[in-house]
């Protein structure tokens, strides 16, 4: 028996539309029934008030010249205006370019040049950040510009930036100040443009960063995202009456699809309980709002458990919820069901690539699948596992590359054929680059990577990408990034460096140079000065030497 498995038939109904228009569907069906709560801006609005706020900030877009297909970045902590942003694109086909809100300098000019990007959504500032400042390093044109009008060297196709917050800054717009250049005749136009768009359109692009170097944009439609997050809300059993808790970043999939978009392709509420993940923030908006469902990563959850004052919060509304990012401990699924009531809590697993559920657990499925597996195959989705070497499906309980296709495969990588077929097959199968078996009920289990990846408290990093940035130092010859085993984190960044002849460089040094220009994430906790690397006979660099010898050096288990 070979390891395809597919899961069709019940709840299997795709949704062939737009985001806006099942977004309007579910809309019409209860005006009046809360959509998004934000106490850490004072709003709560029913779906009737934020569509209409999506509505005007959808008619400021046409106003100063955003058009279907034009790309608009995002780049924001947890915010109503990234909610705004996000169903204002979707309605006038303008695609969505998620921005990591840690990114730096280097990181930032890249994507939005990968994507040529005409306009972005800036927060003011987000703990040591200051957006609106990155910004105007990279376009000091803004100091004479019109807003609408820049025309700057090193970012030049962007002509809008649109602030939030009520300061006023040279060559940009603020957020509420679109929104007020809505007008009737902009609004029936941002409908009628929605009323155009197909299904397959693409609508969002989410940077993933990438095994060979720079960060890929993976191009999601509507249909790919809509129907992941619907399918999502059918899996947890979510209906108009629960209330989701996310406290996961709206810049990554697990924010805006399995969270955002799970609600409102229901009408299900949405809660965020702040900018960024704070455990007491998220137990007190679940407590405070007597939330039904929360989402989260492992580290959130371990985090939230282990609160001092966790006693203070009444999390007994809890039924449900989302673990994705790493597989999930027995430990915490005991502890969940146990001490926060989550008995139907759900595991995923995908990739962004995927949109990114590709498999996932079921409520009824027992403890030991949901603890042991990442469940089975998605709704109208196939999983198969390969053999890496050959591409021959494996058999039962052999070990393999976990390959995926059904709707939500992207549509590709923004503007790289030669990527996007080597990722995608020609039979349409998605390859991840984990290594996973499938039981004989389809249920998926990871054991480990083909890639060369680091996943760090569920961010997903590539030591390719750190490395093409390290290279840029003047005196680094050769370096080297891989993981080590962190008990909080899973994992963590460390790096061995080469110096180039005669320079003194030190490990400082080098983590300097990183600050400010890559994310902080990505930085490399450990940094170790060598004059040489472990190889193999024919000249290949063996990571895995490094990993045990620098593991052991460290004390680390």
């Amino acid at each position: 028996m070979t390891t395809l498995a597919e899961r069709e038939g019940d709840k299997a109904t795709m949704l062939e539309m737009t985001i806006g228009a099942r977004f309007d569907e579910v809309v019409d069906c209860d005006p009046n029934h809360p959509a998004l709560v934000m106490p850490h801006q004072d709003v709560r609005w029913s779906y009737d008030q934020l569509r209409n706020e999506v509505d005007q900030f959808a008619a400021g877009l046409l106003a100063i010249g955003i058009r279907e297909g034009d790309r608009v970045g995002i780049w924001s902590p947890n915010r109503f205006e990234w909610v705004l942003t996000q169903l204002a694109t979707a309605r006038i086909g303008a695609i969505l370019v998620c921005i990591n809100p840690a990114y730096r300098l280097y990181e930032l000019e890249y994507a939005l040049n990968k994507v040529e990007c005409k306009a972005i959504v800036s927060a003011e500032a987000f703990k040591t950040s200051q957006y609106l400042e990155v910004i105007q390093k990279l376009a000091p044109e803004l100091a004479e510009a019109d807003p609408g009008a820049l025309h700057s060297k090193k970012l030049p196709h962007l002509r809008s930036v649109i602030r939030m917050g009520d300061e006023k800054t040279p060559g940009m717009f603020n957020f509420a100040e679109v929104c007020a250049l809505a007008n009737e005749e902009l609004i029936r136009s941002a409908r009628s443009v929605g009323e155009r768009l197909s299904a397959d359109d693409i609508i969002n692009i989410q940077f993933t960063s990438g095994t060979t170097g720079n960060p890929k944009g993976a191009s999601l439609t509507h249909r790919n995202i809509l129907n992941n997050a619907y399918f999502i809300a059918q899996y947890m059993r979510l209906t108009p009456e629960d209330r989701l808790c996310i406290p996961v970043p709206l810049y990554h999939c697990f924010g805006m699809v399995a969270g955002v978009l799970c609600c409102a392709s229901v009408g299900a509420t949405m809660v965020f309980p702040g900018e960024a993940f704070d455990p007491v923030d998220t137990l007190r908006a679940v407590s405070d709002e007597k939330c039904t469902a929360l989402h989260g990563v492992p580290t959130m959850f371990f985090a939230e458990l282990d609160l001092p004052n966790r006693s203070e919060f009444d999390t007994s509304s809890l039924r449900t919820g989302v673990i994705a990012g790493s597989l999930c401990p027995v430990e915490l699924m005991r502890r969940l069901i146990d001490e926060f009531g989550q008995r139907e809590l759900v595991i995923g697993y995908g990739q962004t690539e995927c949109s990114p559920i590709n498999t996932m657990t079921a409520i009824d499925d027992t403890f030991e699948q949901r603890t042991g597996t990442v469940g089975r195959p998605h709704v109208n989705w196939e999983v198969k596992i390969v053999d890496p070497e050959t591409g021959n499906t494996c058999k039962i309980g052999e070990t393999g590359e976990v390959c995926s296709r059904g709707y939500g495969v992207m549509a590709g990588y923004w503007n790289d054929e030669e990527l996007t077929a080597a990722t995608i097959d020609q039979e349409g199968f998605l390859h991840s680059g984990d290594l996973g078996e499938m039981d004989a009920d389809g249920y998926v289990k990871i054991t480990g990577r083909i890639k060369d990846m680091i996943i760090r408290g569920g961010e997903n990093i590539y030591p390719r990408e750190i490395e093409e940035y390290l290279y840029t130092h003047p005196d680094i010859a050769e370096v080297q990034v891989f993981g080590l085993p962190d008990a909080k984190y899973g994992e963590q960044v460390a790096a061995w460096v080469q110096p180039r002849p005669g320079s003194n460089l030190q490990s400082d040094a080098v983590r300097d140079y990183c600050q400010g220009q890559i994310t902080h994430f990505k930085i490399p906790k450990y940094i170790k000065i060598v004059s040489e690397f472990p190889m193999t006979v024919t000249g290949k660099i063996q990571k895995f030497i490094m990993r045990e010898q620098y593991a052991k050096e460290l004390g680390l288990g």
